[in-house]
């Protein structure tokens, strides 16, 4: 799948698709605006999807693995973006594709998030996360007061900007920025980290992903949103409460470089190694 719009991943994707039919295997273009993930796209003759290969940058990734999660396909990035974290690079692209038709890549697990808002018990909006869900202020700068509890337990309240409920995947991106931990991402967890709270009285954690969180607005001046991945945004009200809990299909990653976790946070500048 393509970035939407992006001539260089076109361009790439199609030469992918005449390399990979050379060698009897068949690949399929679609870009990234089809709504319904791979069920947009047309499935080659009498064959089913082995893998979903993604041309473009890490938020292409994220949203392309929002779509296709729960399929139960592996997804595999190259990057064209400007961090790629979780894409590889696409400069070597037919030593990394030999690679996946030989079979020589690993797949990781990595937990993704499901998600809820409830308005008067009713749901008005829900669906997974790959990166973060964000409870946070909108364009003023006003605090807003949030409880949360997990499995049915009071856990405490802040006010700040905002709480972000991450996965150890998204531990690299807001909740970073944020102050939150770097989290592994082959743990089983969900990680909690607030945005400017005022007086710090509600320090980052990180949980096990076995039990929902329940974020509850208890207070607004301004205005108040639901965003997931930074990619979609919904508006809420006080006493909305946003349930999240690990997605019932977690993300199949696919890498076929040896570079390690810790020498790829090296690389993107988390920290520095001798």
């Amino acid at each position: 799948m393509l970035r939407t719009g992006d001539g260089q991943a076109m361009a790439l994707g199609r030469m992918i698709a005449a390399w990979l039919a050379e060698r009897g295997a068949i690949g399929v273009l679609c870009e990234h605006n089809v709504g319904g993930g791979l069920h947009a796209c047309p499935a080659p003759e009498g064959r089913p999807f082995d893998m979903v290969l993604v041309l473009g940058g890490d938020g292409t990734f994220i949203g392309v693995s929002r779509a296709c999660l729960g399929l139960g396909l592996p997804i595999f990035g190259l990057n064209l973006g400007s961090v790629g974290f979780l894409a590889e690079d696409a400069g070597d692209w037919p030593v990394r594709l030999e690679a996946l038709l030989l079979g020589d890549y690993v797949v990781s697990r990595r937990v993704c998030l499901g998600y809820e808002a409830l308005r008067d018990g009713r749901d008005e909006c829900s669906g997974v996360a790959v990166n973060d869900v964000v409870v946070g202020r909108g364009d003023m700068a006003r605090l807003i007061r949030l409880g949360v509890a997990r499995g049915g337990v009071d856990v405490g309240s802040l006010r700040a900007d905002g709480l972000i409920v991450s996965t150890p995947t998204g531990s690299t991106a807001y909740g970073f920025s944020a102050g939150g931990p770097l989290v592994h991402p082959d743990l089983l967890a969900i990680c909690l980290t607030p945005v400017c709270p005022f007086l710090n009285t509600f320090s980052p954690m990180v949980l096990p992903c076995d039990k929902p969180v329940e974020v509850t607005v208890q207070e607004q001046r301004g205005e108040v949103r639901l965003t997931v991945d930074g990619q979609r945004s919904f508006a809420l009200r006080r006493g909305d409460v946003v349930r999240v809990r690990r997605a019932e299909s977690d993300l199949l990653l696919a890498r076929t470089g040896g570079e390690s976790y810790f020498a790829k946070l090296a690389s993107k500048g988390f920290f520095t190694q001798r």
